[in-house]
């Protein structure tokens, strides 16, 4: 059977192959038990180990930025060695460890890098296998990275309620302790619906003698994967001040006064972002498919732009509010900032999984899993670049540096839009060629 032929035949949920389903809800639980850890890290470094908190935040920028590296590593050695069905399934199973031995503090730090060197198996090798579930040229792929995305925001909203509940009233180990089940719960899924999965390609290290690892067209592809790798790595500049200066500015610029007697917990604004993708990615899919069907197909790297430039301008309304606001000395009223996340991640729906379906689609099959650690490993040196940006909220006015971000999402959209037009030239070119080559 190809790998492009949908392995479940003819049975579908919800229009689309069963093995959808099965990544979905794996990713799900494995996001749970990720931001579950998450939620509760920073905490538990400051008032259970008391560890300083610019240490603290040191060693948790070094975790984050080897949760985006590993999977570099990790989808060369599944395209290579392991495959990717087995490497995730070892590398949840790590994951998993790393998350149960956090219960116990002298092994916290060996818990951190058994985590991060879990991830690298089993995020690359996860999301590689959307593409295996279609037939090539099947539209319903390109909704396929919406939904697998809206699973990894559910798990993001799941976890801090429930880890972030454990961890807080009864203890940092519960909290921890249910992260890992989360981790359990995603591996009995994946490896309970392995049957609807697609078959594994032929790895590197057979094909060699038949083929050319890297011949010019997989070249190609992989230079212009990585360019745009490059430009998402300047819009997460602006992306990533989500949990950093935005949450800041929750604290010291927003009044979040809801009654005489009760404000809204700084924390809570962060869960609007999944909930904004939950309720509009199904819009937002049946807008796409009613324009397919007449026969409107825009370009990804179009749509990206769109993105990016959306982001940007949720910036700028910001960046005007902000500096409204500290000319009066007065707080923004709490709405802003909630309309701030909706426009924003209005915006990161049309980017980010959409980019990432882009790499699962053109990726070459026996470099699939390395070129989906790509776009992770886009936002390694993304988030290094939204903590240098950081480091300017305390040197410019709020308003300046919001309106400063907006320039770089803004930059981010310019530099996606006119890579999208040269790729259109391209196409068109080697279409009109394509044609007069057939014509007698």
């Amino acid at each position: 059977m190809s790998a492009a032929t949908p392995v479940s035949g003819e049975r579908t949920f919800l229009g689309h192959p069963r093995g959808l389903t099965v990544l979905f809800l794996t990713e799900m639980w494995e996001m749970f038990s990720f931001f579950g850890m998450r939620a509760l890290l920073v905490y538990y470094m400051t008032k259970r180990l008391h560890i300083g908190q610019e240490y603290s935040s040191l060693i948790y920028g070094v975790y984050a930025a080897l949760i985006y590296f590993t999977p570099m590593v990790g989808g060369w050695v599944a395209d290579r060695w392991l495959g990717k069905r087995r490497a995730v399934v070892i590398g949840g199973a790590t994951m998993a460890l790393g998350h149960f031995m956090m219960a116990s503090e002298p092994l916290f730090y060996p818990a951190l890098i058994t985590i991060a060197l879990g991830n690298g198996l089993f995020l690359p090798c996860l999301a590689s296998q959307i593409e295996g579930l279609y037939r090539h040229g099947d539209p319903r792929s390109k909704s396929a990275y919406n939904i697998y995305y809206v699973g990894v925001n559910l798990g993001a909203f799941m976890a801090p309620l429930v880890c972030g509940f454990l961890g807080e009233a009864y203890g940092w180990h519960w909290g921890f302790t249910a992260a890992g089940v989360g981790m359990l719960i995603s591996l009995v899924i994946y490896v309970a619906g392995s049957s609807h999965l697609p078959p594994e390609p032929a790895r590197m290290a057979r094909a060699r003698s038949t083929e050319p690892l890297l011949d010019e067209p997989v070249r190609r592809q992989l230079l212009f994967l990585l360019g745009i790798a490059a430009i998402v790595v300047v819009f997460r500049g602006a992306y990533e001040q989500v949990g950093n200066t935005i949450a800041l500015w929750a604290d010291v610029g927003v009044n979040r006064q809801v009654t005489s007697s009760w404000s809204i917990p700084m924390a809570w604004f962060q869960a609007i972002d999944p909930l904004v993708v939950f309720a509009a990615t199904p819009l937002l899919l049946a807008r796409w498919t009613r324009l397919a069907k007449r026969g409107v197909d825009t370009p990804s790297l179009y749509k990206m732009a769109f993105g990016a430039a959306v982001v940007g301008l949720s910036y700028a309304l910001l960046a005007a509010v902000a500096g409204w606001t500290e000319a009066r000395g007065v707080p923004a009223h709490w709405t802003w900032l909630v309309g701030w996340f909706v426009l924003m991640t209005l915006g990161e729906l049309y980017i980010l999984p959409v980019g990432l379906g882009l790499f699962g689609r053109m990726a070459p099959e026996k470099l699939r899993a390395t070129c989906i650690a790509l776009w992770f490993f886009a936002g390694f040196f993304g988030n290094l670049l939204a903590g240098a940006l950081g480091t300017l909220w305390s040197k410019l006015p709020h308003g300046g540096f919001f309106l400063a971000m907006g320039g770089v999402a803004g930059g981010a959209a310019v530099m996606l839009f006119f890579v999208g037009v040269r790729v259109e030239r391209a196409e068109r070119r080697d279409n009109a060629a394509s044609s007069a080559a057939v014509t007698p």
